[in-house]
């Protein structure tokens, strides 16, 4: 079995440790922020991390009323702009925590008096001792260079806040349900996208709401793993020009869970269907034309990490058919250190 299949097998598991621990420390925090609303909301993440703060920044946005910009760290590494930070939520995500171009935007926020979080595995790393406050993901030792389990810890440490902080009990009733959820979501197998994808050399992936996060970290799950071009995108966004590249036998990856996104989502992938494209529709079970299941959830806004964990078991598989091995992509390391 691959590193990249076990540690994907191991989420479940993960988000369980995640959920039991900790609970006065999210609790503190998420006081402080109904008690003193930050004035600006930014995440600071780079590759899948980034993909998982965007989830979290969806649901600020919508649950909380709250704006949340990506933060391109450009702006305190390379120029440096003169950046408002009084009054500001800076919140990190990362695996190892050690990549500079996230460590330095981290102490520049906390030294200009920014409420600074790191939602990191490695609780000792540079980025953790650069933030005011730290919510581990308990997520263990990651050593696949795909990230899998640090990725779902991520995106449940950032609802688990947002649920905090928001005070919902419902969605904390449903983040308490979720690691049963997973664990049915991992056994969930999609071999229609293994035999749709194997000789593919390019395909479009297409989420909207809350799912176009894992829509992101899918597609770049394809080119790190299976050497395929992927390019993620919002289902409406796609009528707004990449449509045009649509032709007989394109394929593409609707990830459609339930929720607001999921009527919208069924109509493109019909209307893609007329166009001759090879569409691969992941839906929740008893969606007609839904070749790739998507195990229930407890919550809707949850169902993105569900989808995520079968796609993961997907991918792996489909890498080893197109004879990659999922643990040794090409050109990359366990952890980049850009700047």
């Amino acid at each position: 079995m691959s590193l990249m299949r076990a540690e994907a097998l191991e989420a479940p598991q993960a988000v369980a440790r995640l959920l039991a621990q900790d609970e006065a420390l999210y609790a503190a925090l998420a006081r402080q922020l109904r008690d003193d609303p930050p004035a600006a909301v930014l995440t600071v993440a780079r590759g899948s991390s980034d993909h998982a703060a965007q989830y979290f920044g969806y649901l600020v946005m919508a649950r909380l009323g709250r704006l949340v910009t990506s933060l391109p760290m450009s702006l305190v590494t390379l120029v440096p702009a003169r950046l408002q930070r009084q009054g500001v939520l800076a919140v990190a995500l990362s695996q190892s925590g050690r990549s500079p171009d996230l460590v330095a935007p981290m102490a520049y926020f906390s030294e200009g008096g920014a409420r600074t979080v790191a939602l990191v595995n490695e609780v000792d790393s540079p980025l953790a001792a650069a933030a005011r406050w730290v919510l581990p993901l308990h997520a263990g030792p990651e050593h696949s260079v795909a990230a899998t389990k640090s990725f779902i810890a991520q995106m449940v440490a950032g609802a688990r806040l947002v649920a905090a902080w928001q005070d919902d009990p419902a969605l904390r009733a449903a983040l308490a349900a979720l690691p049963a959820a997973l664990d049915a979501a991992a056994q969930v197998e999609w071999p229609a996208a293994i035999a749709g994808l194997q000789g593919a050399d390019r395909l479009y992936v297409i989420g909207r709401g809350t799912g176009l996060s894992v829509a992101l970290e899918a597609a770049l799950k394809l080119k790190e793993v299976c050497g395929l071009q992927a390019e993620a995108f919002s289902g409406a966004e796609l009528r707004h020009g990449p449509m045009a590249l649509v032709e007989t036998g394109y394929p593409v990856l609707v990830l459609a869970p339930a929720g607001p996104a999921l009527p919208g989502l069924l109509q493109l992938a019909q209307d893609l269907r007329q166009r001759g494209a090879r569409v691969l529709l992941a839906a929740p079970v008893g969606t007609a034309d839904a070749e790739l299941p998507l195990a229930a959830v407890p919550h809707e806004d949850l169902g993105p990490i569900a989808a995520v964990q079968s796609f993961y078991g997907m991918v792996e598989a489909l890498a080893r058919a197109r004879g990659a091995d999922p643990d040794r992509p090409r050109h990359l390391s366990k952890v980049t250190l850009t700047r």
